[in-house]
């Protein structure tokens, strides 16, 4: 399982990156893997920077797998976790993000893009399916009130700088300056008092987290709709 990603602790700062040789498609395998490196860091006590390979951090769960329930609930509970995870999570968005790939940007405290010609957004609708109840309560919480609606129901893709407007990430930089950046952004948050990072996190994301719970009953009970 952990081949699929690597784990690297310095000074305080777990670096958790995805790297499939592909597209970092989000298969139960590589769900797996990152709950173990989050397993990792959090007895590490650590900020988390997550990152991908070269121009791309995920492109979404992978669509050959013959066991979706158990792929869906796995992507869930990551996004679950990484927004309620006990220290700040940086991801390193190094090019395109898709689908649960953007879901997992969604679920993260601060994101720092690569610019140039990379697509992220929530293109379920596009491909032909409809967005799973725990990823509208994750969209529905991060983005701008017009950009969560045009982007779940239209399946808009959109270019790094559109996608910072619309809530995807917070900051864009040259693609060289991802990792730095990154970086930067974590050691600024070591300083945070943690116990209220932590405590304020459950507060104000508490509605998103009953959705996602919420979306995980839902693919644990598909008569209720996931």
């Amino acid at each position: 399982m952990s081949e699929l990603t690597t784990y690297e602790l310095v000074d305080g700062i777990a670096t958790i990156t995805l790297d499939d040789g592909k597209v970092n498609a989000l298969s139960p395998a590589m769900l797996g893997s990152i709950g173990e490196r989050l397993d990792r860091a959090e007895a590490d006590e650590a900020v988390v920077v997550m990152t991908g390979r070269e121009r791309t951090f995920s492109a979404g769960f992978d669509l050959k797998s013959d066991d979706w329930p158990t792929m869906l609930t796995a992507g869930a509970r990551t996004a679950e976790r990484m927004l309620s995870f006990q220290r700040p999570i940086v991801i390193a968005c190094n090019g395109n993000a898709l689908a649960m790939g953007a879901f997992l940007l969604l679920s993260a405290d601060h994101r720092v893009g690569a610019r140039g010609e990379f697509k992220i957004g929530l293109n379920e609708v596009a491909i032909g399916l409809t967005l799973p109840y725990f990823g509208i309560a994750l969209a529905r919480h991060r983005l701008t009130r017009p950009a969560y609606d045009r982007a779940a129901v239209t399946g808009v893709i959109l270019d790094p700088d559109d996608s910072c407007a619309a809530g995807f990430l917070d900051e864009v930089v040259g693609p060289e300056d991802v990792t730095a950046s990154a970086r930067a952004a974590a050691e600024q948050l070591k300083a945070i008092d943690m116990n209220a990072h932590h405590a304020t996190k459950l507060r104000i994301r508490a509605d998103a987290l009953a959705g996602l719970a919420d979306g995980i009953d839902r693919i644990q009970n598909p008569e209720r709709g996931v």
